[in-house]
This record gives C-alpha cells, sequence and structure tokens, in this order.
C-alpha cells in the first residue's frame, strides 16, 4: 500500500539545507519522488519568507513546482476552524492539519507539539 503524505514547511527548508537526517534521507526522498503534496501554505510560508533572497526564492519555486498544492476550499477552512476551536495551535497548522485528515494523507513535519494535538492525524517526523 502506498502512503500519501502532506509536506510541512519545514521540512523543504531541512531538505534544501541538506539537513535530513541521514537514516530517514531515502525515506524523505521517496515522499518527494511519489506523494510530493503541500497545502498552499506551505508556499506562502517558505516563498513569502522575508529572508530568502532572490536565487533561494528561484531555486525553492522550481522545486515545489513539482508538488501537487492542495487550495483552500470550503471543506479545509471548515475543518481548520473546528481544529482551531478544539486545539491551541496556529491557523497555519490547522490548514495543513484539516487537509490532511480530510485527504487521508500523512503530515511529515518536525513539529510534533502542535500537530499531535491534532485527534486523528497521522504524522510523520523524520527527526524521531
Amino acid at each position: 500500500m502506498e502512503y500519501k503524505y502532506l509536506i510541512d514547511t519545514n521540512i523543504i527548508i531541512y531538505y534544501l539545507d541538506n539537513k535530513i537526517p541521514k537514516q530517514h534521507l531515502k525515506k524523505v526522498e521517496n515522499i518527494f519522488k511519489n506523494s510530493f503534496n503541500i497545502s498552499t501554505i506551505t508556499k506562502i510560508e517558505i516563498l513569502g519568507w522575508h529572508k530568502i533572497n532572490e536565487f533561494e526564492i528561484i531555486k525553492v519555486a522550481k522545486f515545489i513546482n513539482n508538488a501537487k498544492v492542495f487550495y483552500i476550499d470550503q471543506s479545509i477552512e471548515q475543518k481548520s476552524i473546528e481544529i482551531k476551536q478544539r486545539c491551541k495551535i496556529a491557523t497555519p497548522d490547522t490548514i495543513i492539519g484539516a487537509t490532511a485528515l480530510l485527504y487521508n494523507l500523512t503530515v511529515v513535519s518536525r513539529n510534533n507539539k502542535d500537530f499531535k494535538k491534532i485527534d486523528g492525524l497521522k504524522l510523520y517526523n523524520p527527526f524521531e
């Protein structure tokens, strides 16, 4: 069975900076190759970061151009509201969590603290 993933911003940054732990690198590369899904929030966060320079924008934009982007629709919006009402986490994480739940995706992130608060969310942290 092929697993489907939704990749958080921090994993893309760690991957492009060659900081994914060696023992998980092959799996993360396989995820990028076979299940490269991101939320529109990740796209906004990574390309809108105030410290990113023009060269990095081009590099990152080219890299994420290979991803399937999940945009916020009414169902993601409603699920995000439900999560936000139950959990004390940032709105971007509620949107990523809602997207993962609605599309049965496993979130790939180093952010255990917030994502573990979302009931039923599957999480893969390559740093554990």
